[in-house]
């Protein structure tokens, strides 16, 4: 049985000159952990779209993708940022691998709303090339697109933008992950008093989904988190920009969000 490694999303905002979250990948990998990455991206794919005449557009924290974002999000995910990550990697001691959804069809996806555009839902997960990967000694870094499921349709065979944030949750489902850590730009989950929520379970956070709490980018988040619960005992929702913050998760210092929940059941959606 291969060992459960612990997935970790990096939010491309959270990635910048004082970030430790590579340094502390790197760590991870030397203490002999598998670890699977994958990264985001949206900042810098606004700002490539911005200087094409594209103004990004986002509905429930997911970003509309026509043809041609699509084809800026392809490029910028796969391409600029996916490299930039594997070479820092490797600067920082590291072995990393960087690959995409589509590579080996890993993520398989389909439209789920039209009104997005090239935005896929995932279907299905394949789980062997990042086995392959881990197998080799290399740290994963995943890029958050996916292929459309070959149904016959005009689409199919065809490159999916897919939220990252669901990405990882779905990794985290099929790897049955030890656990599943997101390292964003803000705190945590916050109550309705903009305070930091330490512990939630799948019942409060279901309470906090139907009150219209959660709002915004955290909405794939959470959803995220509770999908990984399925198989996996706990989540992490913490800021990133602290140093050495995913070390210090893992070690059970976190200061932001932790999500536990049993296995079986969750939010559909």
């Amino acid at each position: 049985m291969p060992g459960r490694p612990i997935v970790v999303k990096i939010g491309g905002s959270t990635l910048g000159s004082h970030d430790t979250s590579l340094r502390d990948l790197v760590q991870l990998q030397q203490e002999g952990q598998d670890v699977v990455v994958v990264h985001g991206g949206g900042n810098v794919i606004s700002q490539w779209m911005q200087r094409q005449g594209l103004a990004p557009q986002f509905v429930g924290g997911l970003r509309v993708t026509d043809a041609p974002s699509l084809e800026i999000v392809v490029a910028v995910l796969t391409g600029l940022i996916n490299k930039e990550l594997v070479s820092l990697m490797h600067e920082f001691g590291g072995r990393s691998l960087g690959l995409s959804g589509i590579d080996g069809c890993m993520v398989e996806a389909e439209i789920g709303n039209p009104d997005l555009g090239f935005v896929g839902e995932v279907t299905a997960v394949n789980p062997e090339p990042i086995r392959a990967v881990l197998d080799s000694g290399y740290i994963p870094m995943i890029a958050p697109l996916g292929v459309h499921i070959r149904d016959g349709s005009e689409n199919a065979g065809s490159p999916l933008n897919i939220n990252g944030d669901t990405v990882a949750g779905e990794l985290a489902y099929a790897l049955e992950a030890e656990q599943l850590v997101f390292l964003t730009d803000v705190t945590g989950v916050m109550d309705g008093g903009g305070r930091v929520i330490q512990r939630l379970d799948r019942r409060r956070a279901n309470i906090l989904f139907n009150s219209g709490v959660i709002q915004g980018g955290m909405i794939p988040k959470l959803s995220a988190c509770l999908r990984a619960l399925e198989r996996s005992p706990v989540a992490n929702i913490i800021d990133g920009r602290e140093p050495n913050a995913l070390l210090e998760c893992l070690r059970g210092n976190s200061t932001g969000t932790t999500i536990v929940g049993g296995f079986g059941g969750g939010r559909s959606g």
